[in-house]
């Protein structure tokens, strides 16, 4: 069977939600049943049909095409995802993977704030650029990411990873201020650079990083260190789409903070 293609004819003029396109909710649909269901733009409803060119029947395979450039305005992409494989050729709005619990998410483009919110399991790659609160804890909740494995091929932007409570997170290219805030748990490597206020208000957890960022006087230094552990964390990066299965070296800087709030977090600098 062909996957389930969404080929979008519209540039939306509002924010689309497009959480009801996941293989759970899609399975066992004809094409006729599924041009009828409603998307919510804006203040406003519009049949998917009206929206997209559908083909394809393989529901468990799901494909959006043509969403690049100005009509980036489609959110939710693979909100609750539990099964199957979402991909997106193209870029993606606000809140992709957002309560994501299983399957895969590909986007091949950038994605906009908030994505891999909430996220318990599963797998998502960014092939593009990530924007601010990567992972990140909406307004009014107190957890951000909780499991799963997301990559970021490009760059993400500022606070990502806010109260993050598990999982894994890499990023290949750099990242914005406030990297880990708020953290309570959970491992977020990045080799590129980092902004400032890195780690502010951690718990717990790992920042594993190649460059020294500019750290705040509430993270102690606590040497040059081996740790072993970190042999079976790169073997555990074996398989994934990511440069991160060519990092070796487990001699590393270790700096643990933040004591101004528990203190049981740590940075990792490669050497």
């Amino acid at each position: 069977m062909s996957a389930l293609t969404f080929n979008l004819k519209i540039a939306p003029r509002q924010r689309l939600d497009l959480s009801p396109l996941t293989p759970d909710n899609l399975a066992g649909k004809q094409l006729a049943d599924i041009e009828r269901i409603e998307l919510q733009c804006g203040n406003r409803k519009l049949a998917m049909g009206e929206v997209f060119h559908i083909s394809g029947e393989d529901a468990n395979e799901i494909v959006i095409h043509n969403s690049a450039g100005h009509t980036a305005k489609l959110d939710h992409i693979g909100s609750q995802l539990r099964n199957g494989r979402i991909t997106v050729q193209g870029h993606a709005g606000d809140y992709a993977g957002y309560e994501m619990r299983g399957g895969e998410l590909i986007i091949q483009g950038d994605v906009e704030a908030f994505a891999a919110g909430s996220l318990s399991g599963g797998f998502m790659h960014i092939q593009g650029n990530a924007g601010d609160f990567l992972g990140g804890a909406i307004a009014g909740d107190r957890q951000g990411m909780k499991g799963g494995t997301v990559i970021v091929s490009g760059n993400a932007g500022d606070r990502i990873g806010d109260q993050m409570r598990r999982g894994l997170l890499l990023i290949e290219g750099s990242s914005g201020d406030y990297c880990g805030t708020r953290m309570i748990a959970g491992t977020i490597g990045i080799l590129g650079s980092v902004g400032q206020y890195t780690g502010y208000a951690m718990r717990r957890g790992t920042l594993l990083l190649k460059e020294m960022p500019a750290l705040h006087t509430t993270f102690v230094d606590c040497g040059l260190h081996t740790l072993p552990f970190l042999n079976l964390m790169f073997q555990s990066f074996v398989g994934l789409p990511t440069c991160f299965t060519e990092l070796e070296q487990n001699r590393v800087r270790r700096y643990a903070g933040d004591i101004a709030n528990d203190g049981k977090g740590e940075i990792l600098i490669l050497q």
